[in-house]
């Protein structure tokens, strides 16, 4: 229980950042409340399989299975020990006057907070396909997840197609534990990914593990690619049309794509509690505003994805950073960050070279032909959304309100990107980002009516800021 002067520090998301903040919080003698949507933490990148799966942390982790270990042994040994108050199986779906609002196993809470600590994390970053929509499609984050927890392959003969790290390291993945993969469509040419390697050479072991994984794909590789369609029947997917770098039209049959283009931050809480975006044009994405140690507001601060995308070592710099400032600014003595600040620097320099080596494919996205669905939830296709900017204004809550893009029950983070980039284009604007950021409207997730209806205050981890 939290004892009653003591300042009550709450942080979303237990992966690497939420894990690290959390344990230099408790080595301050602070006993923060960590609330996380998985069963336990480790987050996406380290995420753990049930209990009873046999698999070692070196199949699951690769190279990184001892730092997957060693968080997940930190955190489990803080729970243990009472320092810290871990709810699991909970999705924070609103914020407001210093209240979470959480939905779970046990309902919905409202939780109170003087301090908050968000470490989201990111999702897959997808850009539309024609036939995207179709059973057997699935983002490269949920293919790895499936192979992580419960080591499925999702598919008899996949495809993989996107860019950015995740796509060669699911693809080594689902080969080593004995799926078929048929191809593996890179979007980003060589020429740029050369051009980016100054910086990807600050960390030559992480680059260098990427050129291996690129090695052992050997013909399934193919980079420059540009993507013409996914073939369907009434069972689902049959094939991926796509051309080469070379402008050769090549088809591959498959039962089964994966889709991703690196990462998209997910900022819907930091929205909420008030933090403020800037559009980053090397990340073709909003990004909230924060200073070095993760302040983004009056007790709010970022860590992790959720700010930048720095991966999963950046996100553990990133939540003693953001824990340190907590307390500081609550007077109580932590950790010096000089050295943590020294290192974050070297990992933004790597992060943006990533984002150059892999870009967003804009031109494939503007180029869509008016009949592909853009808005999975809601059936919009690239054409309406087309249609919607020229009667409405080159706005995205504008095209959103009017059209529906966006609206249904991703809340945009799966399109609002794509669209963004049709919306700009149609109205001759500089990029994406002049045609404005989705607002974040709460629920950010879907929870039903009831949930609201039965929301409990009572316990001792959700004492009440009245």
């Amino acid at each position: 229980m939290t004892a009653p002067n003591e300042p009550r520090v709450v942080i979303v998301g237990a992966g690497p950042a939420g894990i690290r903040a959390a344990e230099t919080l408790a080595a301050a003698g602070l006993r923060p409340t960590v609330i996380d949507e998985g069963t336990r933490a480790g987050g996406q990148i380290y995420r753990r399989p049930p209990d009873g799966f046999t698999r070692p942390p070196e199949t699951l982790y690769g190279s990184q299975a001892a730092k997957a270990v060693a968080l997940h042994t930190a955190f489990d040994g803080l729970v243990s020990a009472g320092r810290i108050v871990h709810l699991p199986r909970h999705s924070v779906v609103a914020l407001a006057d210093g209240t979470l609002h959480a939905v779970g196993d046990g309902g919905s809470r409202r939780i109170g907070y003087d301090r908050l600590i968000l470490a989201t994390g990111a999702t897959d970053r997808l850009a539309p396909v024609p036939g995207w929509q179709a059973p057997g499609v699935y983002s490269l984050g949920a293919m790895q997840i499936a192979l992580k927890a419960q080591g499925v392959a999702m598919g008899r003969r996949v495809v993989l197609a996107g860019s950015g790290p995740l796509l060669t390291l699911l693809a080594t993945q689902l080969l080593k534990a004995g799926a078929q993969v048929a191809a593996v469509l890179d979007t980003a040419g060589l020429r740029g990914q050369m051009a980016a390697f100054p910086d990807l050479a600050v960390r030559p072991s992480f680059a260098l593990e990427g050129l291996a994984m690129r090695a052992r794909l050997g013909r399934l590789y193919h980079a420059g690619v540009a993507l013409d369609g996914i073939e369907t029947s009434e069972t689902g997917v049959t094939a991926v049309r796509w051309a080469d770098a070379g402008g050769r039209a090549r088809q591959t049959a498959c039962d089964a794509v994966g889709l991703g283009w690196h990462l998209r931050a997910e900022t819907q809480l930091a929205d909420l509690a008030g933090c403020r975006f800037f559009y980053d044009a090397t990340w073709a994405q909003w990004l909230p505003c924060a200073d070095r140690l993760g302040r983004a507001g009056d007790g709010v601060y970022l860590a992790g994805d959720g700010l930048r995308l720095l991966g999963a070592d950046g996100a553990e710099v990133a939540g003693r950073l953001a824990a340190a400032a907590c307390l500081s600014d609550l007077g109580l003595p932590g950790p010096d960050g000089t050295a943590d600040l020294k290192r974050l620097a070297r990992l933004e320099r790597f992060a943006r070279g990533i984002a150059r080596a892999f870009p967003w494919p804009a031109a494939q996205v503007r180029a869509l032909p008016d009949d592909a669905v853009l808005c999975r939830c809601e059936g919009i296709t690239a054409g309406s959304v087309r249609e919607t900017a020229a009667y409405g204004g080159s706005e995205s809550n504008r095209v959103k309100s009017l059209g529906r893009a966006g609206m249904g029950r991703c809340q945009g983070r799966y399109c609002q990107l794509a669209a963004a980039d049709l919306i700009a284009f149609a109205g001759g604007l500089t990029h994406a980002g002049d045609a404005g950021r989705l607002r974040a409207q709460a629920p950010v997730r879907p929870t039903p009516v009831g949930a609201w209806l039965e929301e409990d205050d009572s316990g001792p981890i959700l004492r009440d800021s009245a």
